[in-house]
This record gives structure tokens, sequence and C-alpha cells, in this order.
């Protein structure tokens, strides 16, 4: 496995090089979003100094111009995830709009009173606000897997939940906030059986390792650009085509119509059918150039580093007094939640930020997360590629005078 040479990269973010407070920056919240390097920011920048253009609409060169990079960037997606073809492939404004489709088009559909939809313990806000409206809708009983006190998906209860009445399984991937890796093969086989589809939530899943969607046979799978280095704004729904074909509209307007008259209107074929309105063009080319950037440095060594800094970081941190991890899966991703006895998690960030060290605090949207460990809030560091050692003990020292300050 090549070793990453990490001053190259780091070089290639020009973020990474901003200063707080007069301190080098310590970016330290990458499961909230990630940083961009310079072949997304060209890639976007061309677009809007030299090729702006709507898509799909126009016949002068421009507008070809922008559908092409536009439309390559589906293929780049696609291929990324091995989807059998571009028509899975579904462009949406993140993984929120991606689940609301799903739960809006598909469980509308498909779903009716009694009808049952299993979540887990440890999802996403919006992996569990958008089914809660769906269940008001259709009456379909929202069923939830337990964790352990390790932060793991119980299997066994997952079985006990599903029937012949399972619908839906959506569950995430690569838990936000306890960074737990899923045995999503396993999920996915066993609902299967039963006759359920399953929706993967991969939002924090796409940097840890391949995604292969034909192998892993879910029916929906989800992700947003700016998790894998690429802009705000854009994300991805992937679903088995003979599904989306069955599914209405999410919403209406242009694009997603081919043709429309006061009595009927008639539906563009996939995946246009679900992109109604002017896409978010230079998102999409800027997502094309991050996953194009991922493939070239390789997701085998970035896994590789990141095992390494969750490694050393959870070395340095277990050696504060007083700090507990919040998330001890024996499958992790690069994410240490953890709080502080005797400081508040707002209260550590505040402190922690002062010297240059950006770390998220609070529920994370994922509030039954906290109420399952009697938390009011966590502090975490989550890790990129991008981290050193040398970042985690900036961040181990700032705790410690964090803990001085605060006598704890």
């Amino acid at each position: 496995m090549p070793v990453l040479d990490l001053k190259k990269i780091r070089v290639n973010f020009p973020n990474l090089r901003a200063e707080i407070y007069g301190k080098p920056l310590v970016y330290l919240d990458n499961a909230a979003t990630t940083f961009k390097p310079t072949e997304v920011l060209h890639a976007m920048d061309h677009h809007f100094r030299r090729g702006t253009s709507n898509v799909h609409r126009g016949v002068h060169f421009l507008s070809e111009q922008a559908t092409a990079a536009f439309e390559n960037a589906r293929r780049q997606v696609k291929e990324f995830l091995n989807a059998r073809g571009v028509q899975e492939i579904i462009f949406t404004s993140g993984s929120t709009e991606s689940i609301n489709l799903v739960a809006q088009s598909y469980g509308r559909s498909f779903l009716k009173s009694g009808d049952e939809i299993i979540l887990s313990h440890m999802e996403h806000h919006s992996n569990i606000v958008p089914w809660q409206i769906l269940s008001s809708q259709t009456g379909a009983v929202i069923k939830v897997v337990p964790i352990n006190d390790a932060g793991e998906f119980i299997f066994e209860e997952y079985l006990k939940l599903l029937s012949p009445k399972t619908r839906i399984v959506s569950v995430v991937y690569v838990s936000n906030s306890l960074g737990t890796v899923n045995p999503v093969k396993k999920i996915i086989d066993a609902a299967h059986v039963k006759g359920a589809k399953v929706l993967i939530d991969a939002a924090q899943a796409v940097t840890h390792a391949p995604i292969d969607v034909q192998a892993l046979d879910c029916d929906f799978l989800v992700f947003s650009g700016h998790k894998i280095f690429g802009p705000t704004g854009i994300g991805v729904l992937y679903g088995k085509e003979a599904l989306l074909e069955k599914m209405p509209p999410f919403k209406g307007g242009g694009d997603m119509i081919k043709s429309v008259s006061f009595s009927k209107t008639t539906y563009n074929s996939l995946p246009y059918k679900f992109e109604a309105g002017t896409p978010a063009i230079a998102e999409a080319i800027g997502l094309g150039a991050a996953i194009e950037y991922v493939q070239a440095v390789g997701l085998g060594p970035m896994a590789t580093q990141k095992n390494e800094l969750l490694e050393y970081g959870t070395s340095v941190l277990c050696k504060i007094p007083g700090l507990r991890l919040i998330g001890t899966a024996k499958a992790k991703s690069s994410i240490l939640s953890f709080v502080i006895e005797g400081i508040h998690p707002h209260d550590l960030g505040t402190i922690v930020d002062e010297d240059g060290v950006a770390i998220r605090t609070g529920h994370h949207c994922t509030q039954p997360v906290m109420e399952r460990f009697k938390v009011p809030a966590t502090a975490r560091a989550s890790l990129a590629f991008y981290n050193t050692k040398e970042e985690l003990d900036v961040l181990a020292k700032s705790i410690k005078r964090a803990k001085d300050i605060f006598h704890a």
C-alpha cells in the first residue's frame, strides 16, 4: 500500500493553511464537511468563468459544453458506485433530500397502514424525520434496532424485528456521531429474505471504503458531495432502475417533463424524472472532480492513514483523566466522540477553538444516540486523511488546558 505524501497533500487544500486567532488551524470537523482540493476549486471556477450556461436546454456551444460536463459527472458517480447505468444516478441537493425523495415517492406509493419501517438507534435525524413524516401520512409503523454500550448495531435484535410486514429498512453505513461501521451487506441480505427494500445512508462511508452497489445489492443509497471533498448543495441518490421507474416524481417543473398541457403532463425518462428545475451544475462538476481526486489518491491509502490516526487519537485521548469515549465499536471509522467529567462539551469547544482547533460539539443531529448514552452532548473530533498525528497532539494539549481552566 503506497504511503501518502501528507506535506504535498496538505498544500493542495488551501483551507488547511488558515490561521485562527494567530494560530495554525487544526481542522477536526470533517464529519460535518470536508475541505476541498484545488482540483475541485479549479473545476468549478472554470465553469463559472468559461462555461456558465444552463444544461439540457440549449443548442449553443456553452450549453452543450455545460451539459457534457454535467453528464460526465454523473458518469463518474456511476462508475464510483459501480451502478449498472447512469439512469440509476439521481442528482439531489444532498443526502437529506435523497432520503426524503425515497420516503415520499417510493414510501407514499407502496406503503400502507400497518406496514413496517425499520431504522437503527444510531440514525442521523435526516434518516429519522422523513420516515416519521411518512408514518403520519400512511399509518406505517417505525421499528428501531437497538445498539449496545459500544454503539454497535445489535444484529440479533434486528432479525427479531424483521417480519413479512417490513417494507423498508433504512440504516446508516457509518455513524456520524459514533464512528460505528455497520454490517450493511448482512443487513441488506436479511431484509431481502423478508421482501423488504433497503436504503443505505452512505454520507460518512464514501471515503471510508469502496462502495459497490451491485455487490451490496442495496435498493437505494445516498451520499452528499461535501463529505467527499466536493461542494455543498449536491448529493446523490442511487436507486435500482426497476424501482425508480415505478416511482412518481418527487418535484414538478422544468426538465422532469416530456410534454405539458393543462389536461396532461408526461414525465421525462430516468434520471431526469427526479431532477426538476435548473440543477446545481457547478456543484455537480465539482463533485465529479472530487471523485476523480479521491480515485487518484486511492481509497486504500486514505483508509490506512485514517485508521492510523484513529488508533493514535484513541490512545492519546484515553490517557486524559476524566475523558470517556462515546462509541467504541470494534468496526469503527475515524470519529472520536467523547465527554469530559466536569466540562460541558460546548465549553470545551469554545476553549479549544481559542487554540485554533475546530471540533464539533452538540448532539450531531443524533439526539437518540445522546439519550442512549445519557449525555446531553459530546465533543467530536472527526478525522480526514489530510490530518496528522501532530494535530491530535495539539487537540490533547488544548483539552488539558481546558481541564486546568475548569479545574476538572
